[in-house]
């Protein structure tokens, strides 16, 4: 064999190996895919009501909206002390002295598209003085263009500032700590995510909005403790969204000091 031809033998037989080891790649993550979406998951609890008020009579009040996902609900836990926005609530009653009105209209399974008639709802009746807004993990799960999900969020956030509330959104989390996610889907994911949550945090930015890239702050906690997530390895648990509350309080208590300082 003429030293062309075996070369031109081993491109081919380095061709064929490639090709095997991407259908194979493929065929793995389409199973990881159709594993996670097949999952058990947490699922909103109908008798959690997320309204409450919190903090001493008498106190300067502040209203206290969550938009977004599931997370925004506080799936994975049964205690509205223990969601994110409960958490959040009990550290500014104590830390600042404030009194917060609690509520949320963030519906479970939710991606930026979802914001605008969640904006509508939060905006009926009196209206709040900040809002929390935690999306993108549907958003990166369903690979939505990070770019066209972050110009939707940016119009929400748009339409709050407009209407006099102060906004804080947490980005999209490190999906690369989801459990219920195989490894190497699982990397792909946060990977994914983080593209989500920088193009997030460029709309936010431009919007008007407050950020917080909740990968970025608290991603490593996640990934190194098993116990920040509940039990379907995806929605966090209370300890997950104790992290998040604080993670987020720098942000949020800045806004409500600004709004305190302005009431009469």
């Amino acid at each position: 064999m003429t030293s062309r031809g075996l070369v031109g033998r081993l491109g081919r037989t380095a061709a064929m190996t490639l090709l095997a080891g991407g259908l194979a790649g493929a065929a793995l993550l389409a199973g990881e895919f159709v594993t996670a979406r097949n999952r058990r998951y947490a699922q909103p609890q109908l008798g959690l009501a997320l309204r409450t008020s919190v903090g001493r009579e008498g106190a300067p009040e502040v209203r206290l909206v969550l938009l977004g996902d599931s997370t925004s609900l506080g799936v994975g836990v049964d205690d509205v002390d223990d969601t994110v926005g409960g958490q959040l609530a009990r550290l500014l009653a104590d830390d600042a002295g404030l009194r917060v009105h609690l509520s949320s209209v963030g519906v479970s399974g939710s991606r930026s598209t979802d914001l605008a008639t969640q904006v509508a709802r939060a905006l009926l009746g009196e209206r709040p003085d900040l809002a929390v807004i935690l999306i993108g993990a549907n958003d990166a799960t369903a690979l939505r263009r990070p770019g066209e999900s972050a110009a939707y969020l940016a119009a929400a956030v748009r339409r709050l500032r407009d209407a006099g509330v102060e906004v804080v959104v947490g980005t999209c989390p490190d999906l690369g700590a989801a459990r219920a996610i195989d490894q190497p889907l699982r990397e792909i994911a946060g990977w994914w995510g983080r593209q989500t949550a920088a193009a997030q945090g460029r709309a936010v930015r431009s919007a008007g909005g407050a950020v917080v890239d909740l990968a970025a702050e608290t991603g490593a906690v996640f990934r190194a403790d098993a116990g920040t997530l509940c039990f379907d390895g995806f929605h966090p648990s209370a300890d997950g969204y104790r992290v998040w509350a604080h993670a987020l309080l720098p942000a949020v208590s800045a806004l409500a000091g600004l709004g305190r300082s302005a009431a009469p």
